[in-house]
């Protein structure tokens, strides 16, 4: 197991004076973990993409920007913050490859080709597909490449509950870097905003939230394998393993939809997630897998607002846990985890749209 070098480990519990009023000091962890402060000045951070040269690019919803954060020094923490885009509709996504980065907006995919070159100019984007729906409603997308070189680009329903206007919604699709071959790979998808392949089998896992009012601890979110194309997951007629739509999904058969490998906590918003696969950590959260939790925002209590830990066992999903909580205080949250991105040393980078920051976690033994 490769620790984290003394120094940067110091550097995780300190705070930097642009953000002096994050109470990091709440956050919980397991024994011999501790939490820092990449950048505390990335205002609507969401999605998360590390360049070859490592820039680590920033995505955002309402703030219509995109960032990319530099630590040029190595100390762990960022040094430099460029907006490299602006005025863009709800940029979540972002994706890097070949040099370039891939933008997601609502409607379309948009590249910055050879970025990392000309961050203090960027370059005009190219349109790589402007095929994509125009609905607002869970319009944000969550993009990466997978190993098979396609670029995946969820759209979820323009609605909570509904039957998909077409075949593009509720759905997860994919296509060639240049934006031809856009293809359906997996259907019955509510809207998932994080999505990773697991390092051994190479199949697709992603995360979906489930629909609102029908109360506080029905339907569970959802965290999902596709192993191969063509499977359909349930949505509108079927929320996690057994819940059937009161609307949607009278008289439907419901074994044949495709079930959630494991249900998470009701209502907790689960969106960016990531196979452990750094060697900073112990042995025992490698090939696991980290979700983000963003938080309720009508359940009567509270929820989410964390990092939780899904456990494996022979490729298959055991057990759920909380590895990192404190950004809930009560009914009140200071901040809302959104993206994880495990760094080329090995530490967890974490998004805060709330706060505004990019936190990093790491261990130091125990």
């Amino acid at each position: 197991m490769k620790r984290l070098p003394l120094l940067l480990f110091a550097m995780l519990a300190v705070v930097s004076a642009g953000a002096a009023d994050l109470p990091l000091e709440r956050i919980r962890l397991p024994a011999g973990f501790g939490i820092g402060l990449f950048a505390g000045d990335v205002p609507g951070a969401r999605s998360l993409a590390l360049g070859d040269r490592g820039t680590l690019f920033v995505g955002t919803r309402g703030q219509g920007v995109v960032y990319a954060l530099r630590d040029l020094d190595g100390d762990g923490r960022a040094d430099e913050t460029r907006v490299i885009a602006r005025g863009l509709d709800q940029p979540n996504g972002v994706a890097f490859r070949d040099g370039a980065l891939f933008v997601a907006e609502v409607s379309r995919v948009i590249r910055f080709d050879r970025i990392e070159e000309q961050l203090a100019s960027p370059p005009r984007p190219v349109v790589v597909n402007a095929s994509f729906p125009k609905d607002g409603h869970h319009g944000w997308k969550f993009i990466r490449f997978g190993p098979d070189g396609m670029l995946y680009v969820p759209v979820g329903a323009p609605c909570n509950v509904c039957e998909p206007p077409d075949d593009r919604y509720a759905a997860i699709l994919r296509m060639r870097p240049d934006g031809t071959g856009l293809e359906t790979f997996a259907r019955g998808v509510r809207n998932t905003v994080g999505f990773d392949w697991h390092p051994r089998t190479g199949e697709l896992w992603f995360t979906d939230n489930g629909r609102d009012l029908l109360g506080d601890d029905t339907p569970l979110d959802e965290l999902n394998r596709a192993p191969v194309a063509g499977l359909h997951f349930g949505f509108p007629y079927l929320h996690g393993k057994s819940v059937r739509d009161p609307a949607f999904g009278k008289g439907k058969d419901l074994s044949v939809y495709t079930l959630p490998e494991i249900e998470l906590g009701p209502h907790v918003a689960a969106l960016g997630m990531r196979f452990y696969t750094g060697a900073a950590f112990p042995a025992e959260y490698r090939d696991q897998v980290f979700i983000a939790e963003h938080g309720s925002w009508n359940r009567s209590t509270p929820i989410g607002y964390r990092i939780s830990l899904v456990r494996l066992r022979e490729g298959k999903a055991v057990s759920y846990e909380t590895f990192a909580e404190g950004w809930l205080q009560g009914r009140s949250a200071w901040g809302r985890p959104v993206d994880v991105l495990v760094h080329p040393d090995g530490s967890l980078l974490v998004s805060d749209d709330r706060a505004g920051a990019i936190y990093r976690i790491g261990f130091a033994g125990r």
